[in-house]
């Protein structure tokens, strides 16, 4: 059983013997690197960065869906990749906007 249904992924058009299989799979990384930068200040977060991130999943999960074999594993990427993006802006966007911190007034004496 478990052999039937690892030479049926082994020989799938989107497997991985196909660069349909590995692309997304290399795409991940960048989801899980711009997850990490979750832990960064806001202010060190990238505006054009985080759009490309952002555009790249939008667009690409849309046609993702069109291509033919449906690759399920490069539509989850790219919803992950725009989650990851909106999330990253939403933080710099409120922290750069909406904070409520002024800066330091320095008077002369």
């Amino acid at each position: 059983m478990a052999s039937s249904k690892f030479q049926a992924l082994w020989n799938h058009p989107a497997g991985p013997k196909t660069i349909h299989f590995w692309a997304p799979t290399f795409k991940w990384g960048i989801s899980i690197a711009n997850l990490a930068d979750s832990a960064k200040p806001p202010e060190k977060v990238s505006y054009p960065q985080q759009i490309a991130v952002t555009a790249t999943g939008v667009i690409w999960s849309r046609y993702s869906t069109v291509i033919t074999p449906k690759n399920w594993n490069l539509f989850s990427v790219n919803i992950v990749m725009a989650g990851t993006g909106i999330y990253q802006l939403s933080r710099k966007i409120q922290h750069d906007y909406f904070s409520k911190e002024q800066p330091a007034v320095v008077t002369k004496e």
